[in-house]
C-alpha cells in the first residue's frame, strides 16, 4: 500500500475513535446527571429571592393604587370625612379598593409583613381599610351610590361583601384598636342574612340562572363566615361556613377526578362540568381558610380536612411540566393561568406547613408551582398571565377564549399569599437536590 495513503487511513482511525471517545454517552458520562433543559426554574427557592418578587409587587401596587380620598372638583386631598362636602372619589389608580380581589391582597400583605417581618406590606394594607372604613363612617350623601365605597355601604352580592370582611377582620385582631366593627358586621350581616339561599340554604344566585352555585362563592362566604366565628366565638358562624362547603361539595365534586366544576344550575337535568383554574383555587383556598380558624372539636372538621385532602390529591395530578395549572385544569390545550397556580401554591404549602397534608409527598410540586409564579413577575412588579374576571360558562369555548391583561386584579393577592406562605415553608424545612431531583431533606 502506498506509504501517503497508508498514513491517511491511520489518521482518519485515529480521529474516529478520538471523536468517539469525546462523545457523551452510556460509558463516559452518567447519564442521569445530565441537566435537563427545564422551561422553569428547577431550583430550590431561597428566601430572599422570594422576598425580592414580593418587594416588586408591593412597589407597583404602592405606586399604582389609591391611598386617599379627594373631592372630584379640584383633586385637593379630603382630611376630614366629617366635614366633607361635594363628591369625593379615591386618588387615580389602577385598582379598585373596595373589589373582592383587593380583600385578598389585603390579606396577602398581612401575610406577607408576617412571613418577612417588614412593616411596610402591613402599612399598604391598614392604610386603604383605614381609609374605606373612615369614609363609610363618615361621610354621607343624598344617593349612595355617590359614594366611592358604596358597595361596602350596601353589599349587592357576595363579592361586595366576603373577600373584604374577612381581611378587616384578620387586620382588627392584628390591631385590636382599629374602627372596623361597623365595615365588618354590616358586610357579615349580608352574607348570613340578605345573599340568596336555595331551600336548604346553601348561598346562590340569580345570575346567569335562577338558583345557580358559583364555585366562586365558597371563597366569596366561607372565609368570612369563619373569621367572624373566630373573632366573636359565636359557634353560628362555623356552622353555616361547614355548611356551605359540604353542601357546594356534594352538588359540584366530582369525586373521580378530584376537581370541581365551576358552575351549577339547579334547572339543569345535566350538569356541564368545566373545570375552571381559579374557581377551584377560590375552593381549595376556602377549605385551607376554614380550617385556620375551625375548632377542632367542631363536627364538622372532620369532613372539611377530608375534603380538602381529596381536593389537592386532584389538583396535584394535574399540574403541568412548567409547574403551572392550565386555564381548564384538566384541558391540556387551554392556556397556562397565572393566578390559579399562585393560588394552589398557597393553598398546598398553607396545608403542608399545618400538617393537613403529606409534606414530603407535595413540598416538590409546590417549590416548582411558586418558581413558576416567580418567573410571571415582571421586573415592574406586575404579575402577567392572569385570566380577567370569568362568569359562569356552559361551553368550552367561553373559558379557552377569556383574555389575560396585567391589570386583571385576581393575580396580585395570590402571589403575595404564596409568596408569604412559601417564606414559612422555608423556614421550617429544609430541601435538597437528591439524584438529580427536588426532594424534602429528611433529617436523622
Amino acid at each position: 500500500m502506498n506509504y501517503n495513503l497508508t498514513k491517511i487511513i491511520t489518521v482518519f482511525a485515529i480521529g474516529i475513535c478520538t471523536n468517539i471517545n469525546a462523545q457523551t454517552n452510556d460509558v463516559t458520562t452518567p447519564l442521569h446527571l445530565m441537566k435537563p433543559d427545564y422551561i422553569t426554574p428547577y431550583i430550590i427557592p431561597e428566601k430572599n429571592n422570594i422576598e425580592s418578587v414580593l418587594s416588586r409587587v408591593h412597589s407597583f401596587l404602592e405606586e399604582n393604587t389609591a391611598s386617599k380620598a379627594v373631592y372630584a372638583s379640584d383633586n385637593s386631598e379630603v382630611k376630614d370625612f366629617k366635614k366633607a362636602k361635594g363628591k369625593i372619589v379615591f386618588s387615580p389608580g389602577a385598582f379598585r379598593l373596595t373589589s373582592y380581589e383587593w380583600g385578598v391582597t389585603y390579606a396577602g400583605m398581612l401575610l406577607a409583613a408576617e412571613a418577612t417581618g417588614k412593616k411596610e406590606y402591613a402599612e399598604y394594607a391598614n392604610k386603604r381599610l383605614k381609609l374605606i372604613a373612615d369614609i363609610a363612617a363618615n361621610y354621607k350623601t343624598d344617593n349612595i351610590k355617590d359614594s366611592p365605597v358604596h358597595s361596602v355601604l350596601q353589599p349587592k352580592a357576595l363579592d361586595d361583601a366576603g373577600a373584604l370582611c374577612a381581611a378587616f377582620i384578620k387586620a382588627k385582631k392584628k390591631d385590636p384598636n382599629a374602627a372596623y366593627d361597623p365595615v365588618i358586621n354590616n358586610f357579615i350581616q349580608y352574607i348570613s342574612e340578605k345573599e340568596h339561599r336555595l331551600k336548604d340554604g346553601t348561598l346562590a344566585r340569580n345570575r346567569p340562572q335562577d338558583n345557580s352555585l358559583w364555585l366562586d362563592d365558597m371563597f366569596m362566604s366561607v372565609p368570612a363566615l369563619a373569621q367572624m366565628g373566630n373573632y366573636t366565638s359565636d359557634v353560628k358562624y362555623f356552622d353555616d361556613a361547614v355548611k356551605q362547603v359540604n353542601q357546594f361539595s356534594q352538588r359540584m365534586f366530582n369525586s373521580q377526578n378530584g376537581l370541581y366544576m365551576h358552575g351549577w344550575v339547579e334547572a339543569m337535568q345535566a350538569h356541564p362540568q368545566f373545570h375552571w383554574a381559579r374557581a377551584n383555587g377560590w375552593a381549595v383556598m376556602t377549605m385551607v381558610e376554614l380550617l385556620e380558624v375551625l375548632p377542632k372539636d367542631h363536627p364538622g372538621y372532620p369532613q372539611v380536612l377530608s375534603q380538602l385532602q381529596k381536593h389537592i390529591a386532584g389538583l396535584l395530578q394535574y399540574q403541568d411540566g412548567t409547574g403551572f395549572w392550565h386555564q381548564l385544569i384538566d384541558r391540556n390545550d387551554t392556556y397556562l393561568e397565572t393566578s390559579a397556580t399562585a393560588i394552589y401554591a398557597y393553598s398546598i404549602a398553607r396545608a403542608i406547613n399545618r400538617g393537613y397534608v403529606d409534606k414530603l409527598a407535595y413540598t416538590p410540586a409546590v417549590l416548582l408551582a411558586w418558581n413558576a409564579v416567580a418567573s410571571k413577575v415582571n421586573a415592574k412588579g406586575q404579575v402577567e398571565g392572569t385570566c380577567v374576571g370569568t362568569g359562569m360558562g356552559f361551553d368550552p369555548a367561553f373559558y379557552y377564549y377569556r383574555p389575560i391583561n396585567l391589570y386583571a386584579a385576581h393575580g396580585y393577592g395570590p402571589v403575595l399569599l404564596a409568596g408569604a406562605e412559601m417564606i414559612l415553608l422555608l423556614k421550617n424545612n429544609q430541601f435538597e437536590i437528591n439524584d438529580s431531583s427536588i426532594q424534602l431533606k429528611v433529617k436523622g
